[in-house]
């Protein structure tokens, strides 16, 4: 009996000491991140029947195993993955409102001191220094649009960096996991006991990286995990890993695409297909805010630089010369797709400055049909030929051939900005005066038919016209129209269709088509009677006292000159920053919402899992005791059992 006794104490002490042991561990732990409080199991020795009934034979541990609550684990990660996102897609366009709504550095300043010069040289058109200061705000303004699309290329080309970073972390976590897992599904399988500190690791990782995408665990039965990214797509499978990696767009070098990577194959991931973390978060930011902002702003530029050239074609220089661009603004980029089979080559002009978009485009060819998708609406126009105009670009194939499947992206604004110059720096060569042109109907038409005002292209300055251009109109079917002298080709618009005419052909008659030769254009309307005659003439004045075109300038600021003649510049801008502004107070407002769910879900798992030091204090208490009591009883054990030795003397 005496053994019996000493066995159950042995057992009572070593049960206090694997307490007192977890309770340290505990206690040491409290500040470890990740780490789950862990509590030793202890149950009942099997007891021994000695006929008059059983005795028990002490108390065994079954197992030390932590508090853990799967579900709201879950929820921990699920709500870091939302509040990672939305963090980082909210401090990335505060840099972006920041710089647009300085009331300094700000576009409208810059505008307004432009136009301001513009009507200050109205006033005075023959003064050179008025001159002189206009060209000087111009270049300011200029510089303005240049500085603030270089910052936002910055903002770009971090993305790229935190993408990188991201992406690099991820794949770091997925092989940590696995390795873990390999540990973890040994330990379970030799011992039958989980490896609590070792879980703990791993679910802090999992915690990690929801923090850069989101993230699903699927536990397995041998205590490892399957873990899986974004939509579905398996990141860790037990100890297999696939990884993430950065590419560059296939139609644009220099934006990085996050692309998943197995054993088999590499796949470019859209912005759906990776939501949450980080990673979603940037690319959300640059889809939704960042393109469209740049976007917008070099709009805002092209519009501006095509519709001021526009109207100074019109006039008049100091040396009564027809005005040329003062703002150059290179053509829409074009890029193909590093993927294409064919050798085509496409071009795009812009046709007209009011009717353009923000929006990229997108041409794509099937073998039988051109596709052109305006990407900021999926709006889809099909054709069988090339060229095509759409919201005022021209899409061409210039060379090559184009086989089924090639693509092309088209960004008419996204560089604008960056790109715009001036193209003169000669004062006098400002058109103020005006017009350049006059066009009238002779006298002696016996018909109904009417000439617009002709309009000056960007380009009719290089070879502005020498003598008058005569029209005739012969009847029949169709009438058409002979120019004298005719020694270049003409292009004729209608209903959206340009027919061009080789130099010398008489042109078909169409009433309420812009006829465009040598750079300028104009439109006659109405019935002519055969052997009409009509005239365009230049305009051979001296510009130096003239302010006509010079108003004409100046009343742009004002004007609707945007998005189909609704908007002006100004107000345009002011849009962008306010729609800005609202983006970035809404992220404000979402963002403290999920930090705040990520809080309550968090100290909810601390509830259940965390160390309670006060707690863990009266535990050592207790199994102290428990440990002291386990020590006298075997004392009592060992007297008892010297009494037994005494006896048998």
């Amino acid at each position: 009996m005496a053994s019996n006794i000493l066995s159950i104490g042995t057992s009572a002490l070593n049960a206090a000491q694997v307490g007192l042991s977890t309770t340290g561990h505990n206690i040491a732990n409290a500040s470890t991140p990740g780490y789950s409080r862990q509590v030793v199991v202890q149950s009942a020795a099997q007891a021994q029947n000695f006929g008059y009934g059983y005795i028990g034979q002490g108390t065994e541990i079954s197992a030390v195993t932590r508090v853990y609550n799967q579900i709201l684990a879950r929820q921990v990660v699920n709500s870091q993955a939302v509040s990672s996102g939305v963090d980082v897609y909210s401090s990335n366009l505060g840099a972006i409102e920041n710089m647009l709504s300085d009331a300094s550095a700000g576009l409208n300043p810059a505008l307004n001191d432009f136009f301001a010069s513009v009507q200050s040289l109205s006033a005075n058109p023959g003064d050179t220094p008025t001159r002189q200061t206009m060209l000087s705000y111009a270049q300011s303004l200029v510089n303005r649009f240049q500085s603030t699309n270089n910052r936002l290329n910055e903002i770009r080309d971090s993305v790229n960096t935190q993408l990188t970073s991201s992406v690099s972390m991820v794949n770091s976590y997925a092989k940590q996991i696995a390795r873990l897992n390999d540990v973890i599904e040994k330990a379970v399988n030799s011992a039958g006991n989980p490896p609590n500190d070792l879980m703990d690791q791993r679910d802090q990782l999992v915690l990690e990286l929801s923090k850069q995408i989101k993230t699903t665990v699927v536990p397995q039965n041998q205590g490892s995990y399957n873990i899986f990214i974004g939509n579905g797509l398996p990141l860790v499978v037990g100890t297999v890993t696939n990884s993430l990696i950065t590419t560059s767009s296939p139609t644009d070098p220099g934006r990085l695409e996050v692309a998943y990577q197995n054993k088999t194959k590499t796949t470019v991931l859209g912005i759906d297909s990776l939501p949450g973390g980080e990673i979603g978060g940037l690319l959300q930011f640059r889809s939704e805010s960042l393109d469209t902002v740049q976007n917008q702003l070099g709009q805002i530029a092209v519009v501006l630089a095509e519709t001021f050239n526009t109207q100074h074609a019109q006039g008049l220089d100091k040396n009564g010369n027809p005005g040329g661009a003062l703002f150059s603004i290179p053509d829409p980029a074009v890029s193909s797709n590093s993927d294409n089979t064919g050798s085509a080559i496409v071009s795009s002009k812009i046709m007209d400055a009011r009717a353009i978009t923000s929006s990229d485009y997108r041409l794509q060819y099937d073998g039988t049909n051109y596709k052109i998708t305006r990407l900021s609406d999926k709006t889809v126009q099909s054709f069988t030929s090339l060229p095509q105009t759409i919201d005022g670009l021209s899409f061409s194939q210039i060379s090559g051939t184009m086989l089924a499947g090639d693509d092309f992206v088209i960004r008419p604004t996204q560089n604008a900005a960056t790109t715009m110059s001036l193209v003169f720096t000669d004062a006098s060569k400002l058109a103020v005066g005006g017009p350049a042109l006059s066009s009238n109907a002779n006298a002696a038409n016996t018909g109904a038919a009417a000439i617009s005002a002709p309009t000056a292209g960007t380009s009719y300055a290089a070879s502005p016209l020498a003598s008058p251009i005569g029209l005739t109109y012969t009847s029949g079917l169709p009438g058409t129209l002979t120019l004298a002298p005719s020694t270049q080709p003409v292009t004729v618009t209608s209903g959206g269709v340009t027919t061009t005419f080789p130099a010398g052909t008489p042109i078909t008659y169409t009433s309420g088509a812009t006829i465009t030769v040598g750079g300028l254009s104009f439109v006659i309307t109405g019935a002519p009677a055969n052997g009409d005659q009509f005239t365009i003439a230049p305009n051979t004045s001296t510009g130096s006292g003239d302010n006509r075109n010079g108003l004409l300038l100046a009343g742009l600021q004002s004007q609707g000159t945007l998005n189909n003649s609704k908007t002006n510049y100004s107000d345009a801008f002011g849009q962008l920053v306010n729609t800005v502004g609202n983006k970035a107070r809404e992220l404000k407002v979402i963002g403290l919402t999920e930090a705040k769910v990520l809080e309550q879900a968090t100290a909810a798992v601390q509830a259940e899992s965390g160390v309670n030091l006060d707690e863990e204090a009266t535990n050592l208490l207790r199994y102290q005791q428990a440990y002291q009591a386990a020590g006298k009883m075997m004392q009592i054990a060992s007297q008892l059992f010297d009494v037994l030795l005494q006896l048998g003397h």
